[in-house]
């Protein structure tokens, strides 16, 4: 699966098949939780929570090819992501675009 986060790809021709997206929930663990506030104190990159969205980004990417997959996609265009807080110590992250089949 082509993954591109250009809104078009020059030189290819395509039929666009529609929106596929895929989200995740993550929450925090109390114990990284303590230990991050800890080094949030001396300006210490909270590890944790960079690992932790690093893989909600994945779970994220690989679900939205699921979906273009099952669409019938050879590529996935105009690809976007956001991240929001859903409730006090979970954070929803998604990933959208555009699913495109190649002529």
């Amino acid at each position: 699966m082509l993954l591109s986060t250009t809104e078009t790809l020059p030189g290819t021709s395509y039929t666009v098949l529609g929106l596929v997206r895929g989200s995740t929930v993550q929450c925090k663990n109390v114990g990284h939780d303590i230990m991050n506030s800890l080094k949030n104190l001396v300006d210490g990159e909270m590890d944790s929570y960079t690992e932790l969205m690093d893989e909600a980004r994945q779970t994220a990417t690989d679900r939205m090819i699921s979906a273009a997959v099952q669409a019938g996609a050879d590529a996935i265009i105009a690809i976007r992501y956001t991240a929001s807080e859903i409730a006090p110590g979970a954070a929803e992250v998604m990933a959208y675009g555009t699913a495109v089949k190649f002529a």
